[in-house]
């Protein structure tokens, strides 16, 4: 299990800060959950969300003055049909809660979104993850087809020519043709 950072600040009089009931309630929800998760600093969280397609999702909350900040990462840079699939992912946004589909500099997929901080509550903070883990997790061997079809179907002949296990590759029979027992 990570090591935990209490978040216990206090202003110079001595009363607790307006983030102390947003960070008590989101530590509350990950340990109820039995998620992983570490605090680097006062009010940042680093949670680990597990997969079925991808095998985790790090998710950061970040309680700010007046909102949340959620940031996770979902795939790297696609090596082809970038239209494509930005135009899935401008598609989607119009469907999600509290997080939508963005890229950094580099290119690389995320999900991030900012929420007001009446949104730190235990049903609020479960549908947020829940969107996170969906859209990062449920959406993950679309975003591989779609953008890294060649290096699937390329890393699939390679294992193949070697006699390697291609199970791992199951879901993207589509590409590579109907696997054979591994």
């Amino acid at each position: 299990m990570a090591e935990r950072k209490s978040v216990q600040t206090t202003q110079a009089h001595g009363a607790p800060e307006a983030d102390a009931a947003p960070a008590a309630v989101i530590e509350q929800v990950l340990e109820d959950a039995g998620l992983e998760w570490e605090s680097p600093a006062d009010g940042t969280y680093v949670v680990t969300l597990p997969g079925t397609r991808k095998l985790s999702t790090t998710c950061s909350l970040v309680v700010g003055r007046h909102s949340l900040s959620v940031n996770a990462f979902v795939v790297r840079h696609p090596d082809e049909n970038q239209a494509e699939v930005h135009r899935w992912l401008l598609e989607r946004n119009t469907r999600m809660y509290g997080v939508s589909y963005a890229i950094d500099r580099l290119g690389d997929i995320y999900l991030a979104g900012r929420l007001p901080l009446t949104v730190v509550t235990p049903e609020g903070l479960d549908q947020l993850l829940g969107t996170v883990l969906e859209n990062a997790d449920g959406s993950f061997n679309t975003l591989l087809e779609m953008g890294f079809a060649s290096a699937i179907r390329k890393e699939y002949e390679w294992r193949v020519s070697r006699g390697e296990s291609t199970r791992n590759l199951d879901a993207f029979t589509r590409l590579t043709g109907p696997s054979e027992p591994s």
